[in-house]
């Protein structure tokens, strides 16, 4: 008889072990089904975002930070260095082994929740006439049948690869490949000037690899505030990277030399961009093979996503999709909270989301973060506004730790007051956005962040002056 489950989460990754935690904290019978193996061949968990996406790219972000420090930075303090070597084997050890720290530890939390881990392939196979739906899970020893009254599909997303142009991982690669170079390429190509190409050119740019950009759209970031574009336009170029807008990707070959890259620019002109590797990063795509959504009458939507409502319910009772593999976001934050959302509503909670307040973040260097609107959007929404803006360059521990590029810049509406969006560009952007976040969801107002008292010195004093200056009354400045 198959063994029966109050919840079955189909996938791991930040989304689905999170959802399969918060399910048993609430007293469920829970299992989650993953299939992600590691390059030693060894079944692991975490999804791509601890495997080869958010947490080995960091650690590489950080080594290669700490390299261009010594390198670069160092002498305005006073220290001179000699002989800065580096160990791209060592670097890349260094950071699988957070990666099998982390992945260890969802284990350890599956141990401790009493979560059983269901390993293979796991597919929707059908429901039964007692209300259950069958789960099969294949891949690992024969295929085997498990049932649940609930099941979560977080089964995230995978590389979007462009026709023709095939990803080997070693010349040619995504996000995958580019998180495990044995050395550092003289000359490295990027397509995509999105979040992971910036975030891995930045990396192998600061440990000496020449960079070029290729970006079919014609503006830069065109996600961020306006403001935001600019400032990281001018900070990214001079840090060395050469990015190209507008671009048209033709014929991409291989040779004992490398890889060359033949394009068309903005104004028409050809070019062919030799290189010794090549990222391809033009976004990510649901994941939803083989997941035998037909078994029960689920399909998916004109862009490949799994139909849901707002609290990601999909028209079958009982049957929830979260993650990347629904709309909104391909954040893994987003995706935890849509997990910890749906394991409460199976409980009978009043859980919901509100998907204005998810903060967005480019780990670059500095970085970039923001929550809630620009201020192109609500312009187009002809919503009335204010504006308060405060840089780095005149905050006094921006200035002490030698990181003072980027701004705060707030947007409040201008009858209400009430905090509409934040946008930050700095070394410390990621946790810094935390209190606009928090402030959103407590729909502030930008006095309310003005009159906080915020410690001195400290980055999050630029927050407070950005605030003060929607009213036109920075104090240092």
């Amino acid at each position: 008889m198959a063994e029966r489950y109050d919840v079955i989460v189909i996938g791991a990754g930040p989304a689905g072990y999170i959802a399969a935690v918060r399910a048993a904290q609430l007293g469920f019978k829970v299992a989650c089904v993953e299939k992600w193996k590691n390059p030693k061949g060894e079944l692991a968990l975490g999804g791509t975002c601890l495997n080869v996406g958010c947490i080995p790219s960091k650690a590489l972000l950080a080594s290669s930070e700490q390299y261009e420090n010594a390198t670069s930075h160092l002498d305005a303090h006073g220290i001179s260095v000699e002989g800065v070597k580096v160990d791209v084997a060592k670097m890349i050890a260094r950071k699988d082994g957070i990666v099998t720290k982390m992945t260890k530890g969802i284990e350890f939390l599956f141990r401790k929740n009493k979560i059983t881990w269901l390993k293979g392939h796991g597919k929707l196979a059908g429901a039964t006439d007692g209300g259950f739906y069958r789960v099969e899970v294949s891949g690992e020893s024969e295929a085997d049948v498990n049932e649940a009254k609930n099941v979560i599909i977080a089964t995230g997303s995978k590389a979007r690869h462009l026709p023709d142009v095939e990803v080997d991982n070693v010349l040619v690669c995504d996000n995958e490949g580019a998180l495990a170079f044995d050395e550092v390429p003289k000359r490295l190509g990027v397509i995509g000037a999105g979040v992971i190409g910036l975030e891995l050119g930045s990396v192998w740019r600061r440990l000496g690899a020449q960079v070029t950009v290729l970006e079919a759209m014609p503006t830069f970031l065109a996600a961020c505030d306006e403001a935001v574009s600019k400032e990281c336009w001018k900070v990214f170029t001079k840090q060395g990277l050469k990015i190209e807008m507008g671009v048209k990707i033709g014929e991409v070959k291989r040779s004992k030399k490398g890889v060359s890259v033949a394009y068309t620019d903005a104004d028409g002109k050809t070019h062919e961009l030799g290189v010794d590797r090549l990222i391809v990063s033009v976004g990510r795509m649901p994941n939803t093979d083989g997941l035998g959504l037909d078994s029960v009458g689920l399909s998916l939507d004109a862009r490949g996503f799994i139909e849901v409502d707002g609290q990601c319910r999909t028209r079958l009772p009982g049957v929830y999709a979260i993650g990347d593999v629904v709309r909104g976001p391909m954040l893994a934050h987003k995706g935890e909270d849509e997990g910890v959302m749906v394991a409460e509503l199976i409980a009978g909670q009043k859980a919901h989301i509100d998907y204005n307040c998810i903060p967005w973040v480019i780990y670059t260097s500095p970085e970039i973060a923001w929550v809630g609107k620009t201020e192109q959007q609500l312009k187009a929404e002809g919503r009335k506004y204010k504006s308060g803006q405060f840089p780095f360059a005149v905050n006094g521990r921006a200035l002490g730790t030698g990181e003072s590029d980027g701004f705060v810049k707030v947007l409040a509406d201008s009858d209400t007051d009430e905090i509409l969006g934040v946008h930050i560009v700095s070394s410390a952007a990621s946790d810094l956005i935390a209190e606009a976040v928090v402030a959103m969801e407590f729909k502030a107002s930008s006095e309310d962040i003005g009159r906080i008292c915020h410690a001195h010195p400290s980055l999050s004093e630029a927050m407070r002056e950005a605030a003060l200056a929607v009213e036109k009354r920075a104090l240092n400045m």
